[in-house]
């Protein structure tokens, strides 16, 4: 089984990145609720971590430390989506190359993150989880990662 042991420091970043870059790409789709999608990204690792322990050491490496976010590269939302969408695609790049078997884990972690924040806040009126601009975002993302 690959961890993080067999990346490289950038390598790790660009992997461990990926999930919360999705949930902030989620966050900034729609005005509001932004705090309590916030904890709904942050609440998605613990719930990882005790849920599906050992099912992949990529995951439990990226789910054993706090969510971090590269914020200087993106000044606005526009920008963070579609840095954000390619950072996403480069990752799973890099895990297809180098570990293929915890690309499918990969996946659906960053999905369920991003369909977990997108529900932690429902938009006045709308009786969905999500709103349409959340929803859209996460299409973007399953696209970005080839689950689409």
């Amino acid at each position: 089984m690959t961890s993080r042991a067999d990346f490289s420091d950038e390598e790790w970043d660009l992997i461990s990145q990926g999930p919360p870059t999705a949930g902030m790409i989620v966050i900034t789709a729609q005005r509001g609720g932004t705090l309590r999608e916030s904890f709904s990204l942050a609440k998605s690792y613990v719930e990882a971590r005790q849920q599906h322990h050992g099912e992949s050491a990529v995951i439990d490496d990226i789910v054993a430390s706090r969510p971090e976010l590269d914020r200087t590269r993106a000044h606005s939302p526009a920008e963070l989506r579609e840095h954000g969408l390619q950072h996403l695609r480069d990752a799973v790049a890099l895990l297809e190359s180098k570990a293929p078997a915890e690309v499918e884990a990969y996946k659906q972690f960053v999905l369920g993150l991003a369909h977990n924040v997108a529900a932690a806040h429902r938009e006045r009126g709308n009786e969905e989880p999500a709103s349409a601009a959340e929803q859209a975002a996460i299409a973007e993302i399953a696209t970005a990662l080839g689950a689409a």
